[in-house]
């Protein structure tokens, strides 16, 4: 399966879900039992808490995490003194979260264990970089709560994404609503240059000038936009907007007299829906992102909480030519695998 072998190549993976019940789990797990030969060179945590045997929303039975002999792991005291395997406490960090310090330890034998990591990106990205004090090569981030957050690509270099019959019933509306997710982390990335630039400007709305230069408008929100009276472009077609872009921010864009080119940070921070996103394109606006994501695949679950169950195959073929990339039913290969 040739995304787990590329997983290595980088320092920090997200698996996300773009639903609950994707098979986000599934995905993770089979992951942890293929790099379980080389599992001292990888950590494992989380955002926020998962690997319940129950789904905390839907109440549904889910599949439990499962460390192998050798890994790191770091999740809460208290869920560190629950865990179901032998584990020596490398260190405890003195990051607090609603479930006490953070714990660092190496499973000496394999079992499950609920992960309750960093609450914030903050906090995870500042323990992804702490793993490397510990000889990890890969931190693997579970992401709870179906956060989009933590696959940006400024906390995580990579990642792994779920889709499936939870997020719609319907194989036509799953693929355009997993294209459009994935067309914003296939958004094309701006020069080093305009990077360097605009990497420290953390809130407003800014002109890009002539040479690349940060204007600022003076605008510290874009809910200021529409009221402010100010000429947008009065410095040139291309905005950068450090926050979030919202449906009323591309309509607003649609309908300036210019082509807007709008440059945000990373795909997370685009909030529309896909018709407002497809409509500024379509009137010949574009997107650009300082740090592009590293998508290396999708994974599939076809059967949703309530049990309709859609065809594997079809449902993996469409996202496949929607999509371009490789799409896996993590399950399915388990099964043809097994019976080899």
């Amino acid at each position: 399966m040739g995304f787990v072998d590329d997983i290595s190549d980088y320092r920090s993976l997200a698996i996300v879900g773009l639903e609950k019940n994707t098979g986000k789990t599934e995905c993770l797990n089979y992951i942890l039992r293929r790099i379980k030969d080389s599992a001292d060179r990888f950590a494992l945590t989380s955002i926020g808490i998962d690997g319940e045997n129950r789904d905390q929303v839907c109440q549904t039975p889910k599949p439990e995490i499962i460390v192998p002999e050798g890994m790191i792991f770091v999740t809460s005291e208290k869920h560190y003194r629950e865990r179901r395997l032998v584990a020596e406490i490398m260190e405890i960090d003195d990051h607090r979260t609603a479930l006490g310090r953070l714990v660092i330890a190496r499973a000496k034998t394999s079992g499950k264990v609920l992960l309750s990591g960093p609450a914030d990106t903050a906090g995870l990205k500042s323990l992804i970089r702490h793993m490397k004090d510990f000889g990890v090569r890969t931190t693997l981030v579970d992401g709870a709560l179906s956060r989009l957050s933590l696959a940006s690509p400024t906390v995580t270099e990579a990642m792994v994404l779920a889709t499936g019959a939870a997020v719609s019933g319907n194989i036509r509306e799953l693929v355009r609503r997993t294209r459009y997710v994935c067309d914003l982390i296939d958004l094309e990335e701006v020069d080093e240059v305009l990077q360097e630039r605009w990497d420290a400007s953390q809130q407003g709305v800014w002109a890009v000038g002539p040479e690349g230069e940060c204007i600022d408008l003076k605008l510290p929100s874009v809910f200021m936009l529409e009221k402010s009276g100010t000429d947008l472009l009065q410095y040139g077609h291309r905005i950068f907007i450090a926050g979030a872009v919202s449906d009323k921010v591309f309509q607003f864009l649609r309908v300036q007299k210019q082509t807007v080119e709008l440059i945000v940070r990373d795909f997370t921070r685009v909030f529309s829906a896909p018709e407002s996103f497809y409509a500024f394109l379509r009137k010949g606006g574009r997107v650009q992102v300082l740090h592009r994501s590293r998508l290396l695949a999708v994974t599939i679950n076809p059967q949703s909480p309530g049990g309709l169950l859609l065809d594997s195959l079809r449902l993996q073929q469409a996202l496949e030519e929607s999509l371009q990339i490789p799409v896996y039913d993590v399950k399915k290969i388990e099964k043809v695998g097994k019976n080899r």
